[in-house]
């Protein structure tokens, strides 16, 4: 088997048939498998993706046990000598898996590899090539001076929104949403920390693949589309939670022994803030949106 192909499904069931319809009429010489991993979905998911793709190697979960936790019951289950972790809202061109895999195949240096990622509106999604989220590029990124300067590396130093996102290039992370690993990458590494319940994973896995010795590297040869947080609205109070609760857990697991207390004190502190202000914004919006609908007569 050259690629398993691992799919995590939370109450996206159209969004999860059209990714793996896609999936399914791909252009390609290399034998593969997909793994879908149910995380307890509440509604009609499994019976209907059973239904139109029985071919599908399916797990099913009695709870939502998270993204990282579920993606390693596949990673385990996972026979191909890549591993591909694959959004459930995503949709793949259909040569994309035969360029990513033609190109892990002639470039053995590389342990992970990602394809451009578009939202549906056709912009990037920066998340696809970033740098690790240091004390000074999450600080240029937060407070805004990333855009204020687009064009200097020093202050997008995370999103690298002065590289164009149409060469190739190495980086220091990749998105979960499509990310191409060598099985002896994992093997070194380790898989998915599963302390990160669905967020920071990636970027984790990542600092981690680099350290022992892969490069990791952005081919926009090939692209996907990538409907994000389709699930994750759902429940907005557990995603703003986990997120921030991810940059914690990755600064104190990665670079808390780097720096003083000040500066330790400072991220901490730069996280909780955040974090206050996002559940007040995120409070605010039903009512904004209520007022929309009032002003459209609905």
């Amino acid at each position: 088997m050259d690629l398993s192909i691992i799919i995590v499904n939370f109450n996206t069931p159209q969004l999860t048939i059209d990714c793996l319809q896609s999936v399914y009429q791909s252009a390609t010489s290399y034998t593969y498998e997909v793994i879908l991993i149910d995380n307890n979905s509440s509604d009609n998911s499994v019976a209907w993706i059973q239904e139109e793709f029985p071919q599908v190697k399916l797990i099913r979960n009695r709870e939502n046990v998270g993204f990282s936790r579920a993606n390693n019951q596949g990673i385990r289950a996972a026979a191909g000598k890549y591993i591909l972790l694959l959004n459930s809202d995503t949709i793949l061109e259909r040569n994309t898996l035969q360029i990513m895999i033609d190109f892990m195949s002639n470039n053995p240096e590389v342990g992970a590899s990602g394809c451009k990622i578009v939202l549906p509106d056709g912009s990037l999604d920066k998340a696809c090539k970033r740098g690790f989220p240091t004390p000074s590029a999450s600080f240029y990124y937060a407070f805004g001076i990333s855009k204020w300067f687009p064009n200097n590396p020093r202050f997008n130093q995370y999103q690298l929104s002065h590289l164009n996102p149409d060469d190739e290039y190495t980086v220091d992370c990749l998105v979960g949403a499509f990310m191409l690993v060598r099985r002896e990458v994992i093997e070194q590494a380790g898989m998915l920390d599963e302390d990160f319940f669905m967020y920071g994973e990636d970027v984790d896995w990542c600092y981690r693949i680099k350290q022992a010795g892969w490069q990791i590297y952005y081919y926009p040869r090939t692209q996907i589309i990538h409907y994000k947080g389709a699930s994750s609205r759902r429940k907005p109070y557990k995603i703003i939670y986990e997120f921030h609760r991810a940059m914690i857990l990755f600064h104190r697991k990665h670079y808390k022994q780097k720096y003083s207390f000040l500066t330790n004190w400072i991220v901490y502190a730069g996280v909780g803030v955040k974090f206050a202000l996002a559940l007040l914004k995120n409070k605010a919006i039903p009512v904004l949106k209520t007022n929309k609908k009032t002003d459209l007569g609905a």
